[in-house]
């Protein structure tokens, strides 16, 4: 598109996409400045450099790596994660699966309502789910004397919370790698002899990888970094998130820029292999 343009056009499109980049990069950027401020402070004016936001071991300068506090949050965040990335996969390639292989009455409105967590604010998702799964908790135990505690607040209900609006993109993600997916190879794997399951892991699945690996590389960054479900379904351990909005709320050190910046280079990391790993993958697929 850039060549096609000239003059004026050309000028004003490469100061638009260069004021682009600025605007995103220019937060971030000062987030990871401040991270090595050797201030107690995240905030102007510098006070030199220093690694103490990191590796330093006692108050007031004491480092992420050193921070039981957030390196505890850090953890739920991570098992949190992992469970809903695996969760979310399982239901998506199911979904994905149900769309494209059978037809059935009111599949347009299954599909709509498979929809219908990206549009519902993250904040009014998780009280729906707080206040449905008080008010079953609260019947059950009215009724039964039962005490379901995997429907309070917690670690269980930040999965089902999170489940509920990351499966919805993982399921797009791996329907739209399905959709190219030629079955008579399925077909022919069944007239081989191999039975339905067989036949799904040994040809369909391998096709699908490459988009299960996006999807689970999305589902792991979304449910890490989420922050508004969370914040209504949290309990007595608070992921990562929560924990820094707490102590944000105190006037925390530029601790908080150091993990923000880990964060950031977590996010890349994990990016950038897995466009590697995904491109290797339709490469030989191909």
């Amino acid at each position: 598109m850039l060549h096609q343009l000239r003059g004026p056009a050309k000028s004003l499109y490469q100061f638009y996409m260069v004021g682009f980049l600025v605007f995103l990069a220019l937060p971030l950027s000062i987030v990871a400045v401040f991270a090595f401020n050797d201030s107690l402070f995240a905030a102007l004016p510098w006070q030199g450099f220093t690694l103490d936001w990191f590796v330093g071991q006692t108050e007031p300068k004491l480092g992420i790596f050193y921070d039981e506090g957030l390196l505890s949050s850090i953890g739920v965040s991570a098992s949190i994660a992992c469970l809903v990335t695996l969760l979310s996969l399982v239901l998506a390639t199911a979904n994905a699966w149900l769309f494209i292989r059978f037809d059935f009455p009111g599949k347009n409105w299954l599909y709509i309502g498979l929809l219908l967590p990206l549009v519902i604010p993250g904040v009014i998702l998780g009280v729906a789910i707080l206040v449905a799964s008080s008010s079953l908790a609260n019947s059950v135990e009215d009724v039964w004397g039962w005490e379901l505690e995997w429907l309070r607040p917690g670690f269980i209900l930040v999965v089902i919370g999170q489940v509920a609006f990351i499966t919805t993109i993982s399921t797009l993600v791996v329907l739209a790698r399905l959709r190219k997916f030629d079955f008579s190879l399925e077909e022919a794997a069944l007239n081989l002899g191999a039975g339905p399951w067989v036949a799904f892991v040994t040809v369909v699945l391998p096709f699908l990888m490459p988009a299960l690996i996006g999807a689970a590389v999305v589902s792991f960054l979304m449910s890490f970094e989420n922050f508004n479900t969370t914040l209504m379904l949290v309990g007595s351990d608070a992921p990562l998130t929560i924990a820094m909005y707490d102590r944000l709320r105190e006037g925390s050190t530029p601790v908080l820029n150091a993990v923000s910046l880990l964060l950031m280079l977590g996010s890349a990391v994990i990016a950038l292999t897995s466009m590697l790993f995904s491109g290797d993958k339709d490469i030989s697929s191909k």
